[in-house]
């Protein structure tokens, strides 16, 4: 797996049936309903752009923070926090992430601190499929970075799995298992630093 495509890669599965009986949903709604995520965690399952299939836990605290623990046999742990994505991979014997900044992903749109989807030039496609909205994403400042295509059902609104395009064309797709709100989750789970400094001891 491209260790740079963690968090931006082709296919679109749903792990779960959508309902049958949903609505289009609105852009305000959407924003609506992704600035009510203040903390939350899903099991998720990642297929990568060479097919393979990855499956861990997603944990959510905005804005700016998201952390993507992989399940074996990946050795991989991706944080996101103080406006840096850091990829800790098990496997290189390096105690130090490969880093980058997180407004450099189109993830990032998501983890703002207001949402805001009907913004000029955001948003560059809103359709639905007859069970769920799909809406696509970019940074109008930095369309360079690539996108993010983001499904939701209704009834309640729930965000059901998104794909990234990266500024070189790959694809990440993430599809969640049902998200539980209002969790509790400590600050250091989204410290690269804390993370980093963990690994040399």
């Amino acid at each position: 797996m491209n260790r740079r495509s963690i968090l931006m890669v082709p296919v679109m599965v749903m792990a779960t049936a959508l309902p049958a009986l949903a609505d289009k949903l609105s852009l305000n709604a959407i924003s609506a309903y992704l600035n009510t995520l203040e903390t939350a965690g899903a099991d998720f399952t990642q297929i990568n752009d060479d097919g393979s299939i990855s499956t861990g836990k997603l944990l959510i605290k905005r804005p700016g923070r998201i952390r993507f623990q992989y399940n074996p046999p990946e050795e991989l742990l991706v944080v996101a926090g103080g406006g840096a994505v850091g990829i800790f991979d098990g496997r290189s014997n390096r105690a130090e992430p490969e880093q980058y900044p997180l407004k450099r992903t189109p993830l990032n749109l998501i983890l703002e601190r207001n949402v805001n989807l009907a913004r000029r030039d955001m948003v560059t496609g809103h359709g639905y499929d007859g069970t769920a909205t799909t809406v696509r994403a970019q940074d109008p400042d930095n369309p360079e970075h690539g996108y993010i295509d983001l499904k939701f059902t209704d009834n309640p609104v729930e965000l059901r799995q998104w794909v990234i395009t990266d500024s070189a064309g790959i694809q990440t797709t993430v599809v969640l298992g049902k998200l539980a709100n209002g969790l509790s989750l400590p600050a250091h789970l989204f410290s690269i630093t804390a993370e980093t400094q963990k690994r040399k001891r």
